[in-house]
């Protein structure tokens, strides 16, 4: 979830560089005159050669409906193949934050036969968009293609249902705010509960701690990961068997200017137990996402002491990608965008785990596997866990709108071994 300061969410890309081709024709010209032509010629070839033309011959979505889960796909050609880095749909709203499609191709070549791309599903609020394709070079050079209008109508009112027959049997209560589910078996087989919070009590100190992470640049704070998290454990609360985390604009000045929203973490990290997930661990929890623009709510673990931080995402929810979640695995990177309307949406809840198997990381959502990475975390990895509640900066995802506070709520956090 957290990275400082590489981030998880994939990357978004700048304007092209425009000087190489330029540079290529100063070098040959400072070659020729000192008596070497023919190798400034072949220096300008060659840096001419290494940027291929892209051209970009078809793109859609060009209409979408508002709150309905679409793809976007693209379709290039080249003037000579070669592997770009990454290839993908990006789109803009009219402050220009950026909310592309989720799912870009990488490592992909792309050549004068040409080359699809179908993207991750995302939804977008009625409006008028800025929508292109884009690639990446090996050399981390973002190049935008040519941008047109993507214009998202309104959904239609749906008509009241007619009224339903009196049910013969009680029906299955919806869920509440409240946390109310009782341990069950894990989905993982042979896995006993070995570690777990309900939440009928904030175990501050003992099993958690609420205003430190070694994942923050500033231990309270992170504005290098696009946040504008400021840690208070006072904005975490516990009532009827759930935590819950309120984040609402904060008192402090970020480093970057921006101003600061107080919100809530827990992390097992600086407590007295200490307890952390290992190799082999099945790790659950039932949480209610958020409708305020801007959450980003997250479940991950951390080891600050290890050389790539120990990071695997359970999941991350975005508000502007209100039926997406998203599954990371940083230490040997790998991750899917999972669309489901029907489990994941604003203001419900939904249970995700993770496996983190030595070779291979399993993803479930409402006990089904949904993801499995073939990649792992090894044989000896271990790490702290935390669950969040962050709000997006406005780079990757919109900035929160106005000064309403936002909640989020988990019913627990239950580890299996």
């Amino acid at each position: 979830m957290q990275k400082q300061p590489a981030r998880r969410t994939p990357p978004r890309h700048a304007r092209p560089s425009r000087r190489g081709r330029n540079a290529a024709f100063a070098v040959t010209g400072a070659l020729a005159i000192g008596g070497a032509g023919l190798f400034g010629v072949q220096a300008a070839t060659t840096a001419q050669a290494a940027t291929p033309t892209v051209t970009q011959d078809k793109l859609t979505p060009a209409t979408m409906v508002a709150g309905q889960a679409t793809k976007a796909s693209l379709t290039v050609h080249s003037s000579a193949c070669f592997t770009a880095k990454t290839v993908g749909v990006g789109v803009r709203d009219a402050a220009g934050h950026v909310l592309d499609f989720p799912g870009s191709a990488t490592n992909a070549q792309i050549c004068p036969s040409g080359l699809s791309v179908t993207t991750g599903s995302r939804t977008l609020p009625a409006g008028t968009y800025t929508q292109f394709g884009f690639w990446q070079d090996l050399g981390g050079t973002w190049h935008n293609l040519p941008s047109r209008q993507l214009a998202v109508a309104a959904a239609a009112a749906t008509p009241a249902p007619a009224p339903a027959p009196a049910p013969t049997s009680a029906p299955t209560p919806a869920p509440t705010a409240t946390g109310t589910t009782p341990a069950t078996a894990a989905p993982v087989a042979g896995k006993k509960l070995t570690w777990s919070d309900e939440f009928n009590s904030l175990a501050l100190g003992s099993r958690w701690t609420a205003d430190k992470s070694s994942s923050y640049h500033y231990g309270d704070h992170n504005p290098n990961d696009n946040k504008l998290d400021w840690l208070n454990k006072n904005n975490v609360s516990v009532s009827g068997g759930a935590a819950t985390f309120t984040a609402k604009p904060g008192t402090h000045t970020l480093e970057n200017g921006k101003q600061s929203w107080d919100t809530g973490l827990l992390t097992t990290e600086y407590s007295t137990e200490g307890f952390k997930v290992k190799t082999g661990d099945y790790v659950e929890t039932r949480v209610k996402l958020p409708a305020g623009t801007g959450a980003w709510p997250a479940l991950w673990t951390w080891n600050g002491t290890s050389g790539n931080h120990g990071e695997i995402d359970t999941f991350e929810y975005h508000a502007d990608n209100a039926n997406l979640l998203e599954l990371t695995n940083h230490i040997n990177p790998d991750h899917k965008y999972v669309t489901d309307a029907k489990s994941i949406a604003h203001d419900q809840w939904v249970t995700v785990g993770t496996q983190y198997g030595a070779t291979s990381v399993d993803w479930y959502i409402n006990g089904v596997k949904v993801f499995s990475d073939g990649k792992g975390v090894g044989a000896d990895w271990s790490a702290y866990l935390i669950l969040n509640l962050s709000l997006s900066a406005g780079q990757y995802h919109p900035a929160p709108q106005g000064t309403a506070p936002i909640t989020f709520a988990a019913d627990y956090v239950r580890v299996y071994r």
